[in-house]
C-alpha cells in the first residue's frame, strides 16, 4: 500500500524529505514551479498542499489533484517524473495534499472510510475532497475550472470516495488499485481473514506515527517474517507486546472480528448514487495489496450509469506496476510495455478529453492487457456475456477433468498443523517493504509448496488447444474438517511446459530460475470456516460433516496455452499472509490461546469444483 510513484520518488530525491520546505521556487528552465499552501476545510482544519505549476505552459489550465497520507513533495522536480510524461505533455496544474492528521495537516488521521449521514456537518474524505476541489478552483490562478482526481492505493481510494459527493468542478476521475471495503478485501482482510503481516507493515507505518517510520518488530532484524509471527502467538499479542495501543485499527480489528456495523459503515459505495463523472477505473490481476476494490467499486457505479461514463482497465500487474514499464509478471517477462501503453493510449487521452476537450470520448467499456496470449483486449461490457460458465472438477486420483465424477468418489484428506502452517511464499519471507519478493508473490512459482503433505495438488492433462477465461473465477470445496473451525486456502495455477524456454546457462544458480515447469498462479483466495454460514455471526463448524465452501477468487483475463496444464492446489494455511486458523472454534479468533490451536484432518470430497467463464 506504500507506494511511491516514479513522480514523488523523484520529489523526494531531488529535493529531500517531503515538507521539508514551507515554499520554494523552481528555476525557470524546471518543468514545474513549487508552490505550497494550507487548504481550509468546513470545520476550519487546514490540509497541507503543494501546487506545480508547469512551466512553459501558456492558457487556463485543468487542475490534476491527489491525496495522499503518504507526503507531499518538498520542491519541484528537476525533470519530468517517467510515468507522467504523456499526463504533462497535455498540461496540468499538479496539486498534491496530505490527509488530515499527516505531516502538517490538522487533524486526525482515523483511516475512517465512513461517510457523515446526508444533511450532517460532519466531515469526512468525501467532504474533505469535495471542500478542496471547490477551494482550489477559486483560489489557483490560471485554472480552467475543471479537476480531475487520481492516484494509486491510498491514493486511489481517495480520488474514488470523491465521487460520493462530487463537486461540479470533478469532471474526470482515476481510481487505480482503490478500495471499498476492508473486511471483505484489499488490505486487511480476504473474506475476514486478517492479512497479518501486511497489515502489521502497512498500518504501523500510518498510525503508529504521522511520519511513515516502519515498525522494528522489537528493535530486532527480522530474518524470516515467518518465524518472527509463529513465535508471534495469536493475534492479540501484536497489540499488547508491540503496538499497545498505538495502533487504533489494529484494535478494531481484534476487537471486532465478525463483519458488524463498524466494517459495514466503512463500505462507503453503499453511499454512490448516479454516475455522473466520467470515471476510469484501473486494477491489476496481480494486485497484492488491493485485488478486489478497483472491481467493486466499477460493479456499484455500472449499476446506475446511463451516460456510458463507468470504464475498466486491467493488466497482467501487481500493486501499481502499470506506473512503470509493465513488461513483465515477476519472473515471467512478455516483452510489451503494457503499463506505458495505459498511460499513453488509456489514461492521457482520458483526461485530455474530459478536462482539455481534446480528442473523443473513450469508447471502451472494459479494456484488458490479457495474459498468456499478452494482448489489448476491448469488451462491451464487464464479465463479458460470451463467457460460458464451465466447471472445472477435482478428482480423487488428484487429476483435474471438465467431465464430473460419479457420484460417492472418495474423498482426499491431510493433516493440518498451525505449528507448521504452510507459507504463502518461499522461505526466508523477507518483511513487506521494501522486497521486491513482496510485490510479485501472487505470480511466484508455487513449486515451493506442492508435495508438502498438507497441500493437496490437483493436475490436468496437457491442453490440447488455447483455453481463455475471461470474467469471475470461483472454487466450491465440498469439504469437511475433523475441528470446528479451519480455513481452506483454494489456488488456480498454469503449469508452464518443461521445454518453456531454452535449456539455462551453466553459471551457479541458473537452472532453478527457468519457466520450465513454472507453475504459475492466476488467482488465488482463503475462505475461514466460522464465516460459511453468515459474515455477521461466527458459527463452529461440525466436525467431520461435508459442506460447501464457496471461494470468489475475482476477475481474470487469461489464456491457459495449448501444451501447458491446469493445476488446482488446496490448504488450511498460508502464513503469515494470512493469520493462522486455531482449527478449534473460539468466539473471537484474534484473542485464541495457545491451547485452542490444534492438528485437524481436513478432507475435500466429490463434488469439488473450479468454476471458469471460458470464452467461446
Amino acid at each position: 500500500m506504500r507506494l511511491y510513484t516514479p513522480l514523488l520518488a523523484l520529489l523526494l530525491a531531488t529535493t529531500g524529505i517531503a515538507n521539508a520546505a514551507p515554499r520554494q521556487q523552481a528555476s525557470a528552465t524546471a518543468p514545474f514551479t513549487f508552490e505550497e499552501v494550507m487548504v481550509p476545510m468546513r470545520d476550519g482544519a487546514r490540509l497541507q498542499t503543494v501546487i506545480l505549476r508547469p512551466t512553459g505552459k501558456t492558457g487556463p489550465l485543468p487542475i490534476l489533484f491527489q491525496r495522499s497520507p503518504y507526503g507531499v513533495p518538498g520542491g519541484a522536480p528537476a525533470a519530468i517524473p517517467a510515468d507522467m510524461r504523456f499526463l504533462v505533455e497535455d498540461g496540468y496544474i499538479l496539486v498534491f495534499q496530505n490527509m488530515r492528521g499527516q505531516f502538517k495537516s490538522d487533524g486526525d488521521f482515523t483511516m475512517s472510510m465512513a461517510l457523515a449521514p446526508a444533511g450532517s456537518d460532519a466531515v469526512d474524505e468525501a467532504t474533505d475532497g469535495y471542500d478542496s476541489v471547490d477551494w482550489l478552483v477559486k483560489n489557483v490562478a490560471g485554472n480552467n475550472g475543471k479537476v480531475g482526481m487520481w492516484g494509486v492505493s491510498y491514493p486511489g481510494y481517495a480520488a474514488a470516495v470523491a465521487l460520493a459527493k462530487p463537486h461540479p468542478a470533478l469532471k474526470a476521475v482515476s481510481p487505480q488499485a482503490a478500495w471499498n471495503d476492508w473486511w471483505i478485501n484489499d488490505d486487511l482482510h480476504r473474506y475476514g481473514a486478517f492479512r497479518l503481516s501486511y497489515a502489521t507493515d502497512w498500518l504501523f507505518s500510518l498510525q503508529n506515527n504521522d511520519q511513515g517510520r516502519d515498525f522494528d518488530y522489537g528493535g530486532k532484524g527480522v530474518v524470516d517474517s515467518y518465524a518472527w509471527f509463529l513465535k508471534l502467538g495469536p493475534v492479540e499479542n501484536l497489540d499488547t507486546q508491540y503496538f499497545k495501543g498505538s495502533v487504533p485499527m489494529l484494535r478494531s480489528i481484534i476487537d471486532r472480528s465478525n463483519y458488524d456495523s463498524f466494517w459495514k459503515a466503512n463500505r462507503w459505495t453503499d453511499r454512490l448514487g448516479k454516475t455522473t463523472v466520467p470515471t476510469l477505473h484501473v486494477a491489476g490481476f496481480w494486485d497484492q495489496e488491493d485485488p478486489l476494490g478497483s472491481w467493486k467499486i466499477y460493479e456499484r457505479m455500472e449499476a446506475a450509469d446511463p451516460d456510458g461514463l463507468n470504464m475498466i482497465v486491467a493488466g497482467p500487474w501487481a500493486h501499481g506496476s502499470w506506473r512503470g514499464p509493465g513488461s513483465d509478471v515477476g519472473y515471467i517477462k512478455f516483452g510489451t510495455e503494457s503499463g506505458t501503453a495505459f498511460r499513453r493510449d488509456i489514461e492521457a487521452p482520458f483526461f485530455a478529453h474530459w478536462l482539455h476537450g481534446k480528442g473523443t470520448k473513450p469508447a471502451f467499456e472494459a479494456r484488458m492487457f490479457q495474459s498468456g496470449s499478452w494482448a489489448w483486449k476491448d469488451y462491451p461490457q464487464w464479465p463479458p456475456r460470451a463467457a460460458a460458465v464451465t466447471n472445472l472438477y477435482l478428482r480423487a486420483d488428484g487429476s483435474l477433468s471438465f467431465t464430473a465424477p460419479a457420484a460417492g468418489e472418495r474423498c482426499r484428506d491431510y493433516l493440518s498443523d498451525p505449528a507448521n502452517p504452510v507459507p504463502f511464499r518461499e522461505r526466508p519471507i523477507s518483511r513487506t517493504y521494501p522486497s521486491q519478493e513482496w510485490r510479485w508473490w501472487e505470480a511466484a512459482d508455487q513449486r515451493f509448496v506442492d508435495g508438502r503433505p498438507d497441500v493437496l495438488t490437483y493436475t490436468s492433462a496437457p491442453l490440447e488447444a488455447d483455453l481463455t477465461v475471461t470474467g469471475a473465477v470461483a472454487a466450491r470445496l465440498m469439504a469437511s474438517t475433523s475441528g470446528t473451525d479451519s480455513d481452506m486456502v483454494v489456488k488456480l495455477i498454469d503449469v508452464l511446459p518443461d521445454d518453456y524456454e531454452p535449456a539455462p546457462g551453466r553459471a551457479l544458480g541458473d537452472y532453478p530460475r527457468t519457466l520450465n515447469g513454472y507453475q504459475f498462479p492466476i488467482a488465488m483466495e482463503v475462505r475461514r470456516g466460522r464465516w460459511l454460514e453468515s459474515y455477521e455471526t461466527a458459527k463452529p463448524l461440525v466436525p467431520n460433516k461435508v459442506v460447501a465452501w464457496d471461494v470468489p477468487m475475482k476477475d481474470h483475463d487469461h489464456v491457459f496455452k495449448a501444451g501447458h496444464r491446469i493445476m488446482v492446489q488446496v490448504q488450511s494455511s498460508w502464513f503469515p499472509m494470512i493469520d493462522r486458523n486455531p482449527q478449534k472454534f473460539v468466539p473471537n479468533i484474534y484473542t485464541a490461546k495457545a491451547e485452542d490451536f490444534v492438528k485437524a484432518t481436513q478432507r475435500v470430497c466429490t463434488g469439488s469444483y473450479v468454476t471458469l467463464p471460458v470464452m467461446r
